[in-house]
């Protein structure tokens, strides 16, 4: 019996719009689908991770997907969702997150030429770049009313008379480019359905419809919800901006955090969306989960799996001892493994201090260095109460009045951690 795709959508809550027999079509056989990705940046954040991950339930359920980079959409700028036109990027630029977004993708599916659905990746760059405005309109444009193209509702957002922004016709063509690249992959690659997000839709649809009067043949579409926070704050934001799938952008250990600060309402959700772990292993850790919410299982499994797929085994580990720090649960040893960047992001917010290399190379007492060299503690009495209570610690050790800091204290490359109890943290960063 053929694996119902469609399916397995729907119970993770990933079906938004389907057009009819689209689930049928699937079950008759393997078929090639494609998902857009316009190349704005070079990387993908979290959010283009919800697609990623449904090209990866395609592929394994025997269907080939297409990855469809944007170099010329890219150029133009999608207006779906948008309240504002996008900046317009140059060629050169769109060309290098090309090819950084194609690294990206090799990391979730699978590239192997000699398997009948391996995964191919195209940029329709290379059928638009000569095709000219006459020839667009002459072959293109005129099976598409602008009529049915005001009606969609990303143009009517933008026309209403609520908005200051207005509409260019650099936009307004966006849905009949994107159209024309459904219908070259449906006469070039056989491609019969086209995936996306919800506020895709009406870009999808023109072009289901464009096949349909060009070749007199049905393609199908399906979009899933955009993703939201259950408070209504905006997914895969935080302060900082983007949660990015590199990890230049994003450390894995702020990565690992983002999921694992997820709140109870949102995990039950992203732990079906983000995970590939079948439908039982998620309804065991569900009920798991509610039987002992304050151990957090759900986001401890969500920012697991999430982190391993994206960056891999070591920097799961790493991001977990990072994580296991703030709440003392490492020692000395641990802390070293610690890189220098991840080492600053966990205490980004506590005081710190800079020290000169020089001193610790010629040795500096504790009580001066907490007073004197520091000010982390207001004076050597004060200092000298803490450690009679027993409280200071370097790197996680336990310290007394005679202790001398020096280079072998270093850890992190440059960093030295100074604790006072369990929560009050102090971080000496060693200059040279």
């Amino acid at each position: 019996m053929q694996k119902n795709f469609v399916d397995e959508l729907r119970w993770r809550g990933l079906i938004n719009d389907i057009i009819p027999d689209t689930e049928k079509v699937l079950l008759e056989g393997p078929m090639n689908g494609y998902i857009g990705f316009d190349p704005t940046s070079d990387s993908l954040h979290i959010g283009s991770l919800v697609q990623i991950i449904i090209l990866m339930h395609f592929q394994k359920f025997g269907h080939r997907p297409i990855i469809l980079l944007g170099g010329a959409t890219g150029m133009i700028g999608d207006p779906s969702g948008k309240s504002k036109e996008r900046n317009l990027l140059d060629n050169k630029i769109l060309e290098e997150n090309c090819k950084s977004i194609k690294l990206q993708m090799e990391k979730f599916l699978d590239f192997d030429k000699k398997k009948s659905n391996s995964t191919l990746i195209v940029n329709n760059y290379d059928w638009m770049k000569d095709f000219s405005l006459v020839d667009f309109s002459r072959k293109i444009g005129k099976h598409i009313t602008v009529n049915y193209m005001m009606a969609k509702d990303s143009v009517k957002k933008r026309l209403a008379k609520e908005s200051n922004e207005g509409m260019s016709f650099t936009e307004f063509t966006y849905q009949l480019i994107q159209g024309y690249d459904f219908l070259y992959l449906h006469n070039n690659y056989d491609c019969k359905i086209q995936i996306g997000g919800s506020d895709q839709w009406g870009n999808i649809t023109t072009g289901t419809e464009l096949i349909r009067r060009k070749t007199g043949q049905k393609a199908y579409a399906l979009t899933c919800p955009l993703v939201k926070r259950v408070d209504g704050t905006k997914f895969g934001k935080t302060e900082e901006g983007n949660i990015w799938l590199d990890k230049k952008k994003t450390s894995p250990y702020k990565f690992y955090q983002y999921w694992l600060n997820t709140s109870d309402e949102d995990a039950i959700n992203y732990i079906k969306i983000f995970t590939l772990l079948e439908k039982e292993a998620i309804l065991k850790i569900t009920e798991e989960h509610k039987l002992n919410p304050h151990q957090r299982l759900l986001q401890k499994t969500l920012a697991e799996e999430v982190t391993l797929m994206v960056h891999g085994t070591d920097d799961l580990e790493n991001a977990k001892v990072a994580s296991q720090i703030l709440f003392g649960q490492t020692d000395k040893d641990s802390l070293k493994k610690i890189d220098s960047q991840t080492f600053l992001e966990i205490f980004e917010s506590v005081p710190n201090a800079g020290i000169n290399l020089e001193l610790l190379n010629k040795g500096i007492d504790i009580v001066s260095l907490l007073s004197e060299k520091t000010n982390f503690l207001k004076s050597k009495s004060e200092v000298r109460r803490a450690i009679k209570e027993n409280s200071i610690s370097v790197n996680r050790l336990k310290v007394d009045e005679s202790f001398i800091l020096s280079k072998k204290d270093i850890i992190a490359d440059n960093c030295i951690l100074i604790q006072r109890g369990k929560k009050n943290y102090f971080l000496i960063k060693v200059v040279i």
